[in-house]
């Protein structure tokens, strides 16, 4: 099933309550339309704000008696679901969540495969559930009588003080907001509102056995996963956005999308002053014969964006905000109407692309904690695009592709003396052979982020061993003044921040 132009929400506030109890500000990163909801079920009261892409678009909310279901993002399997359903009446994903829960209860998640928040509501329940990769981020404050959930942390910020409550187990507590728990990838929060006693259910975990495989089917099966993951994320009409490299990540995507959408795709490249990889993505760009654009952004401009990364991504994780931070000046720099784009972001860690490891019981090892240690980074989070009003989604992080590249044995990833070999040879029917032997380049690599950020930590004095600690400091001060705090970013100077954290290192 192609999707429309862009989801029917990009995110939400709710509060949901026995009693009294107020909503705060709907102070969003992500542009949009906001659409105030209430309703009175039986046992509790709900407000909501709703973040929609256009002004009186549905499809967000559905009602069913005692049920409500509020649904940023979208749902990649619905012909499956409504064929497991046994109706093909459900005009949106929200409505269909609501038949799947009518059917098997809080369970339901586990039958969606989708990039998505939700918050179902029935009797005196709160059910908040992630998809199973987390990529639509979700937060909570659950406590005795009153429970707040949005899909941007710094939403809750704004509540104010809450009751500490009990630690919620497999949850994470969010830095500096107590009570607030981000809902772990995977899973549903069932929350009892009388009481703030919450329960966790799995919807998803990272498989952890392997299979082995000849390369044949090897390689068939990751092709045709691939390209049923992307034809489920293009339009339904008009052209998709691919973000190219010229690595073989997105110009896979790059490919498979130009084979599948009629009207043809654009491309878009972005590099620095610092370096780019422009040649390579024109490359692809010239044989799939896309509409292409190549965007430089000055590395000057490119750092001053930390604050707005860190702002939209909600994490303070130094590497992950450097891998997001060209990202982020792309998707910004994307002029004209709303976008639909597709990336080729995250096909490193199911495939170990990351870790140059002939070893293969290591280059396992790596992929498996990896594949343990990804929830929480918000590194798929649409913010970063929703803030220009962009919906962007990864095929490499659809479940079937994730689940099909994880549990392929280590000799299969790196052959040949060839890191991610198997999705290279998979596609080397539809790509320029030098693309698909192209070495490993990360997006923080080829676009001189890493570079650039280190330059202006040296720059103010900073020693060459003291970097990476000096940039995780710098991460986490920018997540306390614009998440927690609520500091725009545009009124904060990373330069100041680092001269202070070097100065506090000399005493």
């Amino acid at each position: 099933m192609a999707q429309t132009d862009l989801p029917a929400a990009f995110g939400f506030l709710a509060s949901a309550r026995t009693g009294g109890g107020r909503i705060p500000a709907a102070e969003f990163t992500t542009r949009g339309h906001h659409t105030p909801l209430s309703e009175r079920l039986h046992a509790l009261t709900v407000d909501a704000v709703l973040v929609r892409p256009h002004e009186g678009s549905g499809g967000a909310h559905a009602t069913d008696g005692d049920t409500l279901v509020l649904f940023a993002g979208e749902i990649y399997n619905r012909d499956e679901i409504d064929d497991a359903l046994g109706s093909r009446g459900h005009a949106s994903d929200a409505e269909a969540v609501i038949g799947l829960f009518e059917k098997y209860g809080p369970h339901a998640f586990r039958l969606i495969n989708g990039r998505y928040a939700a918050l179902l509501l029935a009797g005196k329940r709160v059910l908040a559930a992630t998809d199973h990769a987390g990529s639509v981020p979700l937060y909570v404050r659950p406590e005795p009588g009153h429970v707040l959930a949005a899909t941007e942390v710094k939403v809750l910020a704004e509540a104010g003080g809450a009751i500490r409550g009990a630690p919620v187990p497999g949850t994470r507590r969010i830095r500096k907001l107590p009570g607030v728990h981000q809902v772990p990838a995977g899973a549903v929060l069932d929350i009892r509102v009388d009481t703030g006693e919450v329960t966790v259910h799995r919807t998803w975990t990272p498989p952890v056995h392997r299979r082995l495989v000849t390369e044949s089917e090897a390689l068939n099966n990751v092709r045709a996963a691939l390209e049923k993951a992307v034809i489920r994320r293009l339009p339904a009409g008009g052209r998709p956005l691919v973000v190219l490299s010229g690595g073989i990540d997105s110009s896979a995507v790059a490919a498979l999308s130009a084979g599948a959408a009629t009207a043809g795709i654009d491309t878009l490249s972005m590099g620095t002053d610092v370096s780019n990889e422009f040649p390579q993505a024109r490359v692809v760009a010239e044989h799939l014969e896309s509409r292409h654009r190549e965007l430089t952004v000055g590395s000057g401009d490119l750092l001053a964006l930390l604050p707005h990364t860190v702002h939209a991504a909600e994490s303070f994780d130094p590497e992950v905000i450097e891998y997001l931070l060209p990202l982020t000046a792309l998707y910004r720099r994307i002029d004209g109407p709303p976008r639909r784009i597709l990336t080729g972001y995250g096909a490193d860690i199911p495939l170990g692309g990351m870790h140059r490891e002939d070893r293969l019981p290591n280059l396992d090892t790596a992929v498996v904690f990896d594949m343990d240690t990804f929830d929480g980074l918000n590194e798929m989070s649409p913010v970063l695009s929703t803030v220009a009003g962009h919906w962007s989604t990864h095929p490499y992080w659809d479940r079937e592709v994730l689940e099909l590249l994880t549990v392929l044995e280590a000799g299969l990833k790196r052959r040949y003396g060839r890191d991610k070999w198997v999705l290279r040879a998979a596609m080397s029917d539809l790509l320029p052979a030098e693309t698909v032997n192209r070495p490993k380049l990360g997006v923080h690599e080829g676009s001189g982020t890493t570079t650039s950020f280190s330059l202006l930590v040296r720059q103010a004095g900073g020693a060459e061993e003291d970097v990476p600690a000096v940039k995780a400091r710098v991460v986490q001060q920018l997540f306390d003044l614009t998440v927690v705090g609520r500091v725009h970013p545009d009124d904060i100077a990373v330069e100041e921040i680092i001269g202070k954290i070097l100065a506090e290192g000399r005493r």
